[in-house]
């Protein structure tokens, strides 16, 4: 029996996992990563980084980030308590679906995390009042290759579920995109 299904999404390689638990009457057991049914998306990287995020306050919104290459990374984002609306936006140059975005409920009881490929932007909303996160990445945090766009960006237009209740300093500095804006390169090697 396959512990993850895998379900595709209107964005190119963007897709939602569907932990299967076993369950009994002492709880359950869930398998939240497996090499053997993710190999195909991750192309022969590793897992080399696991972060967990505590976000408190409904309405809360973390992101929208990502790498520039040559550091560009890979997530599986699951919610491991709580529930969040969360979203990746394709900045990919010439992608089909550049500055389009996907946002999928993730909680602690849908068993649910959003496969995230390079060249998208990623965040979410607390849609509880504490929320715990679990970030896989392909590769590691590189500060100088950090990029942002801005949560509530009119070139975008998320829909969040609730108001904005909370956003950092950092994400709320991230400018607005502009016309020139022509996205990540993901062939770019500098």
């Amino acid at each position: 029996m396959s512990r993850l299904t895998i379900s595709e999404t209107p964005l190119d390689n963007l897709c939602v996992l569907e932990r299967n638990p076993i369950i009994d009457n002492r709880g359950f057991l869930e398998r939240v990563f497996c090499i053997n049914e993710l190999d195909r998306f991750l192309d022969g990287k590793i897992i080399r980084q696991v972060n967990h995020t505590l976000t408190e306050g409904e309405g809360a919104v973390r992101g929208m980030h990502f790498q520039y290459p040559p550091y560009c990374e890979q997530k599986i984002v699951s919610c491991m308590r709580g529930e969040v609306y969360d979203v990746a936006i394709d900045l990919r140059k010439n992608s089909p679906t550049f500055l389009k975005y996907y946002g999928v409920v993730l909680s602690a009881d849908n068993f649910r995390s959003l496969y995230i490929p390079e060249g998208f932007a990623h965040g979410f909303q607390a849609l509880s009042p504490e929320c715990e996160m679990l970030y896989f990445h392909t590769a590691d945090y590189h500060a100088p290759a950090e990029g942002g766009i801005n949560a509530l960006d009119p070139a975008i237009s998320i829909n969040w579920p609730l108001k904005i209740s909370e956003l950092s300093s950092r994400d709320r500095q991230h400018a607005f995109l502009d016309s020139s804006y022509s996205g990540v390169d993901l062939h770019v090697l500098s």
